[in-house]
């Protein structure tokens, strides 16, 4: 369902383990990206009545579970700050095409593999960490991360058949679990 070809490795649960105050403040602002991502969509895309409406759903959500996250560490006492960005995301959006409708299927094909990370990883948070709060604050999010997932998927047939998607979304993911081999030194959540 969530179209990954790799599985998130040890290295980075010892990343999770080392650095968690750096994973949530980067978690806030994956929502804060996430919830752009869709904004920029909207924009990009005005004319899809359908990609209007889920992106505008998708805002609100992100937007919530931003406002989620920075409640969260603030509680632990945690100051929320600026972070240098991890490469993942910049490294999976220089393998999206310039020109349309290929720029608008890459676009929302990547945002779908991004959502389909966090959900794994989010799922691997809920299992792993020994404190219950997080634990069950992971374990609320993930289904949210695979429901983006698919819509962005669907609306992708929006733009080109779903054959093409299909094969499109495998060149890309093929891509992802390559970038997510190599890492980032970053504790981050895509690292």
């Amino acid at each position: 369902m969530l179209h990954l070809h790799s599985a998130s490795s040890e290295r980075w649960m010892a990343q999770v383990d080392r650095n968690l105050k750096d994973i949530l403040i980067d978690h806030a602002h994956c929502e804060q990206k996430a919830a752009a991502t869709a904004m920029n969509l909207m924009f990009d895309y005005v004319e899809n009545e359908d990609l209007c409406r889920e992106m505008s759903a998708i805002v609100t959500e992100e937007l919530e579970h931003f406002q989620l996250v920075v409640d969260l560490i603030k509680a632990r006492g945690i100051r929320f700050y600026k972070m240098k960005p991890g490469t993942y995301g910049r490294k999976l959006k220089e393998l999206g095409r310039r020109q349309e409708p290929h720029k608008a299927v890459d676009h929302l094909l990547i945002a779908a593999l991004i959502e389909a990370r966090s959900c794994e990883r989010f799922v691997l948070l809920r299992d792993h960490l020994q404190d219950q709060q997080l634990s069950d604050f992971y374990g609320s999010l993930y289904e949210s991360e695979a429901r983006h997932h698919s819509t962005y998927v669907r609306l992708a047939k929006h733009y080109a058949s779903e054959e093409d998607v299909n094969t499109r979304l495998e060149e890309l993911a093929a891509a992802e679990a390559a970038i997510i081999e190599v890492g980032c030194e970053l504790p981050r959540v895509h690292s």
